[in-house]
C-alpha cells in the first residue's frame, strides 16, 4: 500500500514540479519582455525627454513618467491575464489537487508576484532615462 500512496503522490509531484517550472520561466519571460520593450521605448524617446530635462523636467519627475505609463501598462496586461485565467479554469482547475481554478488567494499571489518583478524590469530603463543629458539628447539621433 506505501508504494501505491507514494506512485500516486509522485504523479501529483512531478506536475507540481513541472507546472512551477512553467511558473518561473513564464515569469523570466515576463520580466524580460518588459524589459526590453521599456529599454526600445527610451531610447525612441531619447530626444523628447531630453527636451523635457532641457525645459526644467526634475530627473525624478522623469523616472516618474516612465515607470508610471509602463506600470499602467502592466497592469493592463495582469487584467488581461486574469480575464483569460478565470476564462480558463475549468481546465486548470483539474491539474492542481486541492486548488479550484478560481481561487482568488492564488491569484492574489500571483499579482503580488509580479508586480515587484514588473517593477524592477521597469526600473532600470526608467533609470537610464534619468541620466540622459538634455545636449547629448538633444544631438541624439
Amino acid at each position: 500500500m506505501p508504494e501505491f500512496l507514494n506512485r500516486i503522490l509522485c504523479i501529483y509531484d512531478m506536475g507540481a514540479t513541472l507546472l512551477g517550472t512553467f511558473a518561473v520561466t513564464a515569469l523570466l519571460l515576463a520580466a524580460v519582455g518588459i524589459f526590453g520593450v521599456l529599454h526600445f521605448v527610451v531610447v525612441r524617446r531619447t530626444k523628447e525627454i531630453g527636451i523635457r530635462m532641457a525645459l526644467g523636467a526634475s530627473r525624478s519627475r522623469v523616472l516618474w513618467l516612465i515607470v508610471a505609463r509602463s506600470l499602467m501598462f502592466v497592469a493592463c496586461g495582469i487584467t488581461i491575464g486574469v480575464s483569460i485565467a478565470l476564462a480558463a479554469s475549468g481546465v486548470t482547475g483539474a491539474l492542481v489537487a486541492g486548488v479550484t481554478g478560481t481561487d482568488p488567494v492564488t491569484f492574489l499571489l500571483a499579482m503580488l508576484l509580479l508586480l515587484p518583478v514588473a517593477f524592477v524590469a521597469v526600473y532600470f530603463p526608467a533609470r537610464r532615462a534619468m541620466r540622459v543629458e538634455p545636449v547629448t539628447a538633444l544631438r541624439f539621433e
